[in-house]
């Protein structure tokens, strides 16, 4: 999954193709939030303008910005309140995308490509954890193989071996299960528990709590494969000419960075944290487009309830504006 979203040149999301877009026509693959409607944004720069005055910090930080959408937004929203708005994201041709759509900002945003040893400020992630490799793991006849590839001579094939891997919660029952566990995103939340100095962090996915993700009806895992605006299950195909996706187990997140030292701010639906940042007048003001728009984003059926944000904090803990209702802490 590794090399065919990241290997030089080769991977999904370090060729030239463009990724994110409304529409097929556009020759995009998939659309997130901030190129839906720019109303998320500015409901996500209530959370943050709220986080930036909570930390007494006044610089952001977005991993993975994609497009520069959620940026460009963020930034209108929040430029008296941003000092400087760095983006760390690994790849070439959407850095350059970014540079294009956000020169109007100047030298306030900057690019990097790893942390630095010590962070101060709030940091934002939209639909970046769903993209960080995942093992696969399968329950064959009983037993446990971790789900690996191999070439066949015709291509790439499934290859699974026995290994000790297991999920972090008992899979009931006997019958065949495929799954997947999430060592890099859990490894990447505690590598920034340990970069934070002071702030706060918000990731915004879609996934479920550690009892739902592993549940025995969920046999068939999460992994999904986006092209074109359809999903297919199969990453083997087409290897580097689509995404490849998981979704998140916010359990596991939420217990890494517990254990090195980032206690969680706040757990609750998108929709709930959207409406808790005053979408929903944003939504009654805006044109028909943009009322169509917002509507998806917190409607249970589309993105509202699949979708879930989870806050981390360094510092002191206060009620955080998106979580004040509704929030699922408990849950976890």
């Amino acid at each position: 999954m590794a090399q065919a979203l990241y290997a030089p040149g080769l991977g999904y999301y370090a060729n030239a193709s463009r990724k994110f877009g409304a529409l097929p026509s556009s020759g995009s693959d998939f659309v997130t939030a901030p190129e839906m409607t720019p109303l998320f944004g500015r409901a996500l720069a209530v959370q943050v303008d709220d986080a930036l005055a909570a930390t007494r910090t006044d610089e952001v930080w977005e991993f993975g910005a994609g497009s520069g959408a959620l940026a460009s937004q963020l930034l209108d929203a929040l430029a008296h309140r941003v000092k400087r708005y760095t983006i760390v994201d690994i790849s070439g041709t959407l850095r350059e995308r970014q540079r294009e759509l956000l020169a109007r900002f100047g030298g306030k945003v900057t690019w990097v490509s790893e942390l630095p040893t010590a962070m101060h400020g709030v940091v934002v992630g939209n639909e970046v954890l769903d993209a960080m490799p995942v093992k696969l793991l399968a329950r064959v006849a009983g037993v446990w193989h971790e789900r690996g590839v191999a070439q066949d001579g015709k291509g790439f094939a499934w290859s699974d071996r026995p290994t000790a891997l297991r999920p972090p919660a008992e899979i009931e029952g006997a019958h065949d299960y495929l799954t997947e566990i999430h060592p890099q995103a859990e490894a990447f939340i505690r590598t920034l528990a340990d970069r934070l100095v002071q702030g706060a962090a918000f990731f915004l996915d879609y996934g479920f709590g550690e009892s739902e993700y592993y549940h025995p009806q969920r046999h068939m895992g999460t992994l999904m494969c986006h092209r074109g605006h359809l999903a297919d299950p199969d990453p083997l195909r087409d290897v580097g000419e689509k995404d490849i996706t998981a979704h998140v187990n916010f359990t596991g997140l939420a217990v890494a960075a517990q254990d090195a030292g980032l206690p969680t701010l706040g757990y609750t639906t998108q929709a709930r944290f959207l409406m808790n940042c005053g979408i929903v007048p944003l939504i009654a003001q805006a044109d028909l487009a943009g009322r169509v728009a917002g509507q998806r984003l917190i409607a249970e059926h589309e993105m509202g309830e699949l979708f879930k944000v989870i806050g981390f904090h360094r510092g002191e803990f206060w009620d955080a504006a998106g979580f004040r209702e509704g929030d699922r802490t408990h849950t976890l």
